[in-house]
């Protein structure tokens, strides 16, 4: 996989090296033969926000044949992109290059006029500048990624993180990401929405200790029924106060959030074990194999039989 990542002058070192960091650590790892190289329209150097300058890099010619492409950012006063800069992204997309626009990042891809008729996201002090200039974007200001299959958004600054380990996931698959994110020692990924890979949700058990001992415990017997009333009364709680509760603590509902924990352990499961459908689906709680068939689909869209095909470990074994 190589990807090569637009720099420009005023970027900051974060945003710059943040799908270095994320993608590098995939060759670090030997997860994959995975490489990053910096572009500039000029071919020459940058200077970063932080005044650094960032000398020796190469000019658009990098970008072809690359398998994706990433602008990580852009400029705060959000001016327009160049059209050197709008035509290589164009180019790369026509070429199948996936093309990723991190934080602000999301002007230059829209301006291309990569996300007309889609939905996108940018960081929250930007969605009204992006909707208004670009009408024939959704703008969802509510996730921490979109992505389409060939174009991604990101929302801001640490959100660039969570979409890169969401790319590794894609096409590596969990325990891949899994580990690129226990080496870098951030979150596999927090909650979110648009159909993303979703890992356990961050909660902050100093401000929420009862849902927090709850979601631990839930999560040690996800075969067992789980129901609202089921979780309400294991936290001491009525059922409306347990429901809000749950929603301020997860940005979800008790319901969704044990299907995804489900689906969580289901695609582990498929990708580690060599358990038949059916397995899977009683020890994750589904019930029937057409339980999780159907809930499988619907959230990522393939079967588990093709999600197994794509992501399954070479060296799989039943857990003890």
């Amino acid at each position: 996989m190589r990807i090569a990542i637009f720099a420009f002058d005023g970027i900051t070192m974060f945003h710059l090296a943040a799908p270095q960091l994320v993608f590098g650590e995939v060759a670090k790892l030997g997860l994959g033969n995975w490489s990053t190289e910096l572009w500039t329209i000029s071919g020459t150097s940058i200077t970063t926000a932080e005044g650094y300058t960032i000398a020796g890099l190469k000019g658009p010619e990098t970008v072809a044949g690359a398998d994706l492409l990433v602008v990580p950012s852009w400029l705060d006063s959000l001016p327009l992109p160049p059209k050197g800069l709008t035509d290589v992204i164009n180019q790369a997309h026509r070429s199948g290059s996936g093309v990723i626009g991190l934080c602000l990042g999301a002007f230059p891809l829209a301006e291309a006029g990569l996300l007309d008729g889609r939905t996108a996201v940018t960081h929250w002090s930007a969605t009204e500048t992006l909707a208004i200039r670009h009408p024939a974007v959704t703008v969802d200001s509510s996730v921490l990624y979109i992505d389409h299959g060939d174009v991604l958004t990101s929302a801001g600054t640490a959100s660039g993180l969570d979409a890169c380990l969401h790319v590794v996931r894609k096409h590596l698959g969990v325990t891949s990401a899994n580990r690129v994110a226990r080496s870098l020692v951030v979150a596999p990924h927090r909650e979110g929405g648009q159909a993303q890979f979703i890992e356990r949700p961050v909660i902050n058990a100093d401000t929420d200790a009862p849902i927090a001992e709850l979601l631990a415990w839930a999560l040690t017997g996800l075969d067992r029924p789980l129901t609202v009333e089921d979780l309400a009364a294991r936290a001491t709680m009525s059922r409306r106060t347990f429901v809000r509760r749950f929603r301020e603590a997860t940005g979800t509902t008790p319901a969704r959030w044990v299907t995804d924990r489900r689906l969580d352990e289901a695609r582990l499961l498929l990708e580690t074990t060599v358990w038949g459908v059916d397995r899977i689906a009683q020890t994750c709680g589904f019930g029937s194999a057409v339980t999780l068939r159907q809930n499988f689909s619907a959230r990522f869209g393939t079967s588990p039989a093709g999600y197994r095909r794509t992501f399954r470990s070479r060296e799989t074994k039943a857990p003890v």
